[in-house]
């Protein structure tokens, strides 16, 4: 009967900085041990970013979507993704909680639309790990000199991108979750080591692909046009997944103002650099039509007579793996962390451990479902669906951003609250014109409407409404251009993703209504409520204090008045 009321109460009530950073951490038992650096950060953001993306799926869309016009693919998501680490920093700075994207969308868009947010933040960890584990599994065979399926057991009565039981990646999941849970600072030491050798096979890499290059294999650059560039974009957005992990671990930096823009930005510009010249290098090596989906470095130096390099190829994609799989770990732990913190997931998860300061039950947690999924399911299907979930979050982010720049309680009149939900409604529709037009046709007509109309939304944020906050140490530049693009390029994207996917994402995002409707919202409201009556009764203390403090210092100034006037007296 109280599930309409508490809805609309949690739908359109906002969380404040402070619950966040002070009222929500107090609940973890204890303290997250604050140890990391901007070095530290940098090293975490290519660690979590170069792994199986690069490695196995340049390969699959540059032989079946893009050919080797893949670098350009690279380029677009690049950009994307680097769009993206601009709104994340800022947040990042503003609000240093493990959290991540659940707690600046709390802040700025309500509990409702953070939950929906955080279910999908979840099932990104889930999947993205899930999805390097099985790729860590091919690369390891490539190191044996045998099949990936020769370490996977074939179940030919289920579909086949279900039946390919992978034990290796569970293995390896639960190897990475041991170093996670024993120490964040471990953590980063290995990750340090392991990434500068990975750094150094890809060197080696690009110097021998490219003394071995044949420039007619570039002779057909774009053999699927400009709708296979894009659409193999939407899927190797994969590969730039896992720098908002990174953003999770601003309650652990020192100095998180000066930490986190360098740490999140400077790996990004290195990681896009990277895959460029790794991309141009794969198809200039071998003729896009030959390229191996499963191994697709290792076997063009196969194909150019370096066998053996083939090994150190398998062995540099196994060591960026790992280090992906250690920082997805720990993000996807902090963010469980902080989603139970507000009770939507059981408080359980939210506890850290007293020894070792890392979220032990969400550690675990995380793995469990992580390796059930790696066990199943075919990587095609987990990076299809992996990216929507990110393309969908990364778009809420910088929705958020232009209503914590443009929208504040209290101080925006409702006038301009109207003109900045009329902007931003334009911008989100005129964007998915855009990208729906573009997957149906390759005319312009469709361009010339929805364009103007992206400009009309964002140039009536910028002349219409008033900023109203200015972030105190970093913030995104060119507000609200920088913003508005995220949103329209992130649209854009998820417009190229398979129909099957949406269907899958759709079904997880019911599963999620279902559970917040009858789980989620009625122990987030019971919770938010409890705070709220503390804030009260200390409210009401704290005046009973001050008048408690007021009438003895009345009574003190009347005594000394007495005490005066009976000395005048004598």
């Amino acid at each position: 009967m109280k599930t309409p009321f508490r809805l609309k109460d949690r739908m359109f009530t906002r969380s404040k900085d402070y619950m966040e950073i002070v009222e929500m951490k107090a609940r973890s038992s204890h303290q997250m041990k604050k140890t990391l650096s901007w070095w530290d950060l940098i090293w975490f953001g290519i660690g979590a970013v170069v792994g199986s993306g690069i490695f196995v799926l340049t390969g699959l869309e540059a032989r079946e979507e893009a050919g080797p016009a893949v670098v350009l693919s690279y380029v677009v998501s690049g950009t994307a993704a680097l769009l993206s680490v601009f709104c994340y920093t800022e947040f990042a700075v503003e609000i240093p909680v493990a959290g991540g994207s659940f707690a600046y969308l709390r802040v700025e868009l309500g509990d409702f639309v953070a939950f929906i947010a955080a279910g999908n933040i979840l099932l990104e960890y889930v999947i993205g790990a899930a999805a390097v584990a099985r790729s860590w599994t091919s690369y390891f065979a490539t190191l044996c000199n045998k099949n990936p399926d020769d370490f996977r057991i074939i179940v030919h009565k289920m579909n086949p991108d279900y039946g390919h039981l992978d034990p290796i990646a569970v293995v390896a999941l639960v190897a990475i979750a041991i170093l996670a849970i024993f120490s964040t600072k471990a953590s980063s030491v290995f990750n340090k080591i392991a990434t500068i050798l990975h750094l150094f096979v890809i060197v080696f890499i690009i110097v021998v692909g490219l003394i071995n290059a044949n420039p007619e294999n570039y002779s057909s650059f774009a053999p699927f046009g400009t709708r296979g560039i894009f659409k193999a974009s939407a899927v190797l957005f994969f590969a730039y997944i896992g720098f908002d992990a990174v953003s999770t671990m601003a309650e652990e930096t020192k100095n998180p103002g000066r930490d986190i823009p360098i740490g999140l930005v400077g790996s990004m510009v290195i990681i896009t650099f990277i895959y460029c010249l790794l991309a141009s290098t794969l198809c200039l090596m071998q003729n896009y039509k030959t390229v191996d989906i499963n191994a697709p470095f290792s076997v063009a130096f196969s194909s150019i007579g370096w066998g053996w390099a083939k090994y150190i190829v398998a062995l540099g994609a196994l060591k960026g793996m790992t280090t992906v799989l250690l920082v997805n770990v720990v993000g996807a732990s902090r963010y469980l962390t902080h989603i139970s913190r507000t009770h939507m997931m059981p408080p359980w998860f939210a506890l850290v451990h007293e020894k070792t300061g890392t979220p032990l039950n969400a550690t675990i947690a995380m793995v469990i479902s992580t390796a059930m999924v790696a066990f199943f399911t075919d990587l095609r299907i987990l990076s299809n669906l992996l990216s929507i979930s990110t393309l969908f979050i990364f778009m809420l982010v910088a929705v958020g951003i232009l209503v914590r720049r443009y929208y504040s309680t209290g101080i925006t009149t409702k006038e301009n609250q109207i003109k900045l939900i009329v902007c931003v409604v334009l911008i989100i529709g005129s964007s998915c014109g855009m990208s729906g037009y573009r997957a149906m046709s390759d005319g312009w007509i469709g361009w010339a409407v929805t364009a103007p109309l992206w400009l009309l939304g964002t140039g009536g944020v910028w002349f219409l409404v008033p900023e109203v906050k200015k972030p105190k140490v970093w913030g995104v530049p060119l507000v609200p251009w920088l913003p508005s693009f995220s949103i329209a390029i992130n649209i854009f994207l998820l417009g190229s993703i398979d129909k099957d996917s949406y269907i899958r994402f759709g079904i997880w995002s019911g599963i999620l209504l279902i559970y917040y409707v009858l789980i989620g919202l009625h122990a987030s409201y019971d919770a938010s409520k409890e705070v709220e009556s503390r804030h009260c009764m200390a409210q009401y203390v704290d005046k009973e204090i001050k008048n408690v403090e007021e009438e003895c210092k009345k009574l003190e100034v009347g005594q000394l008045a007495k005490e005066e006037e009976l000395g005048t007296k004598v």
